[in-house]
Formats: C-alpha cells, sequence, structure tokens
C-alpha cells in the first residue's frame, strides 16, 4: 500500500502559470492590472484539474495574509514587493512582477499543508470576489466550496445568489408559510450538503492520503 502511494506521489503534478497581464481603466485615481493564473494538475487535492482565473496583486497580498494565518509554523514564500511606479508599459516590471507571483504560487502549491486551505482553492480555481471567497469558506453562502469551483465562469452562483435575495424578499412578504426556500429546494444535491470551512476536510483527507513531490491596489 505504501509503494503505491510512493507511486502516486511522484507522479502526481501541479502546473502553474502567471500570465496575461490586463489593465483595467477607471478613472485616473482607479486603474489596475490583473494577471491570468493557469493551473494545470493530476493531483486528487484539486476539484478541477485545468482552470483559468484572473487576480490582482493585492488579491495576492490578501491571500498571503490568509495562509500564513492558517499556518504559523511554515515560512511563507514573499511577494514581490508593491510599486508604485509600477506600468503596464514597462516589459521589464511587468515580466519580474508575473515571476514573482509564479514563484510564489508555485512554493505554495508544493507545501502540502497549505493545500488544505479552501480560500487557496477558491483564489485559484474560482471566479469570486475576496469578499465572496471568505464568506464560501466560512459556509456563510447558499454554495459551496465544490460549487464555487466546479461551476465557476458559468453564471451559476450568480442565479443561486439572485434566487436566494429572491426567497429572502418572498418570505418575508408571505403570512402563509408556504414559501419554498432554497436550501429545502435542494437538499438533494450532494454538492450542497457539503459543508465548506476555511481549512476544508476533503481535501485534508486527500493530503493523509497522499503527499505532493518534494500593489497596485
Amino acid at each position: 500500500m505504501d509503494s503505491i502511494l510512493d507511486n502516486l506521489a511522484k507522479t502526481e503534478f501541479i502546473s502553474i502559470c502567471v500570465q496575461n497581464p490586463r489593465l483595467h481603466k477607471g478613472d485616473f485615481w482607479h486603474t489596475h492590472i490583473d494577471y491570468e493564473i493557469c493551473v494545470h494538475t493530476n493531483s486528487m487535492c484539486f476539484r478541477k484539474k485545468t482552470s483559468f482565473v484572473r487576480r490582482r496583486y493585492s488579491e495576492f497580498v490578501w491571500l498571503r495574509n490568509c495562509l500564513e494565518q492558517n499556518a504559523l509554523i511554515i515560512e511563507l514564500p514573499r511577494l514581490p514587493p508593491w510599486n508604485p511606479f509600477f506600468s503596464l508599459k514597462n516589459t521589464e516590471q511587468v515580466n519580474q512582477r508575473m515571476k514573482g507571483l509564479q514563484e510564489f504560487l508555485e512554493i505554495v502549491l508544493h507545501t502540502p499543508l497549505l493545500l488544505s486551505d479552501s480560500r487557496l482553492h477558491l483564489f485559484l480555481q474560482s471566479d469570486l470576489s475576496i469578499t465572496k471567497i471568505e464568506r464560501c469558506a466560512h459556509g456563510k453562502t447558499r454554495y459551496t466550496v465544490a460549487e464555487a469551483i466546479q461551476r465557476s465562469s458559468s453564471g451559476y452562483i450568480s442565479r443561486i445568489e439572485d434566487k436566494a435575495s429572491f426567497d429572502s424578499d418572498y418570505e418575508s412578504s408571505s403570512s402563509s408559510g408556504l414559501g419554498l426556500s432554497l436550501d429545502s429546494s435542494v437538499q438533494g444535491d450532494p454538492l450542497l450538503i457539503l459543508q465548506s470551512s476555511v481549512r476544508d476536510p476533503e481535501l485534508c483527507s486527500c493530503l493523509s492520503e497522499s503527499s505532493s513531490p518534494h500593489t497596485e491596489r
């Protein structure tokens, strides 16, 4: 059995790439750059084997702070320093920034203890905002971590939230008590039955079976 797990650990891989910087223009004081994060893996710790999301530098800072609070005994890698004069037109600056962000994620993803944090997986494989990631990871949303990841970019999460808002309004204005809430209407969905938390039990379980080898504001 041990040899099987050892062989599995040797054949598992997690490939990550930070690329395609994109400038988002607001007014003069509100512009930012985000980056595409590509994940390709066969690891059992990931719900999706291939994913693409976009994140900005300040969100990487948030992620590092979360991981630091959740794994006090681990010295986390540093992010590339914030540069108030960072410019998308400066190719050297952009390449250095992307390289630093990618190296940060590579080290994080090859630290088994950190892979049990559901916020990391939501950051990498869902299109949720930071605020919604926090709420989802603490079980305060109508959808689970698994749903947020597996149905990312499909518009499903937005429909869930719209439905939840409608149900809440309907139930508050109804005196009959016959309104059907979202929770009762999806009791049979195995994805929704999963309980999400900051430290995902399913991810913890997979780590016990096999370990990985080895602002712009």
